[in-house]
């Protein structure tokens, strides 16, 4: 309580709630996964029920109706999380703007996210409308990230912390790292686990986006060691070049994991540990972006002395 009797939450609390959002997103990433890869996909065969008379599982649907249907119930504990991170925006004080936005944005891109699920099992795992549904995710990590992250920020404009060539590679970075996500879901889509036996697959070569993916990866990797020598050269914050050192190392384990599930024929534990990779990459590329740079405290309005404005004489209007 504040000193006029309201709720108010802690800076603290705030925080971790903001980072249970992050930590939620990548559990339903890989749960989303393991509903993929344990031909679950269609388990609950309708949306928003389960089935036409049930919005539970049943025991006719077996194993995969309750894989399916506990994917569906994390859901809505992420959603939870949002809410709570939200309201705790809105209780906080003083009130920052830019925290209730960011966490309003985590809990209508959730809801986003559940329509988007529901439409992918009405069209019978498009492979298009599953890679929208995975993008998505990688658009909430995204904004769960900023959210997190801004609420250990000050208000105030931001400041690059490295020279301006060394900002903009690592925005490079970042969009290559975003184009790896995006060939991989073109991967995924011409690949054996479409969550049914009976989905349709994207028509693509698998073994030819496969290299093309790789040679992404490569680009990104490549990227990823110049900015790490940039930064050291620059004589960057050492926040910036462990940030970029952390970088360089998931992806190195990730692609690893990538190269082992090629040559062993995508087995499934190997793949949604990809899943998984894939969100760390992400999230270790964000932290790269956010480390070359800063916010500014935010600056007080300047108080007018409205005494002395009312006894200085206006000036004479020229004729």
């Amino acid at each position: 309580m504040n000193r006029f009797g309201r709720p108010t939450v802690s800076l603290p609390l705030l925080r971790r709630l903001a980072l249970a959002s992050v930590v939620a997103n990548v559990g339903i990433v890989v749960t989303g996964g393991a509903v993929r890869l344990t031909g679950s996909g269609l388990g609950c065969p309708t949306w928003p029920r389960c089935t036409d008379e049930s919005y539970t599982t049943t025991p006719a649907l077996g194993i995969n109706g309750a894989i399916e249907f506990g994917n569906r119930t994390l859901t809505g504990v992420v959603g939870l999380i949002a809410l709570a991170g939200l309201i705790a925006a809105l209780l906080y004080r003083p009130r920052r703007r830019s925290l209730v936005l960011l966490a309003g944005a985590v809990l209508l891109g959730i809801a986003a996210q559940a329509v988007i699920g529901g439409i992918t099992v009405r069209m019978h795992l498009n492979p298009g409308v599953v890679g929208v549904h995975f993008i998505v995710s990688m658009l909430l990590l995204l904004s769960t990230y900023a959210f997190w992250r801004r609420v250990g920020e000050e208000d105030g404009p931001a400041r690059l912390t490295v020279p301006r060539p060394a900002r903009t590679l690592a925005w490079l970075t970042t969009a290559v790292s975003g184009a790896v996500i995006v060939v991989g879901v073109l991967v995924t889509g011409s690949g054996p686990h479409a969550g049914d036996a009976a989905a349709a697959r994207n028509g693509l070569d698998s073994q030819a986006i496969s290299q093309f993916h790789a040679d992404v990866v490569f680009l990104l990797v490549g990227l990823t060691v110049g900015l790490l020598l940039a930064l050291r050269a620059a004589g960057a914050r050492p926040i910036a070049v462990r940030a970029a050192a952390v970088l360089l190392a998931v992806e190195l384990g990730q692609g690893l994991i990538g190269v082992v599930q090629y040559l062993t024929n995508l087995p499934a534990l190997l793949v949604g540990a990809h899943m998984l990779g894939a969100c760390l990459v992400w999230l270790a590329t964000l932290s790269v972006l956010w480390a070359t740079r800063e916010r500014l405290p935010a600056v007080p309005a300047v108080a007018v002395d409205h005494t002395v404005a009312s006894a200085t004489p206006a000036p004479a209007l020229s004729r």
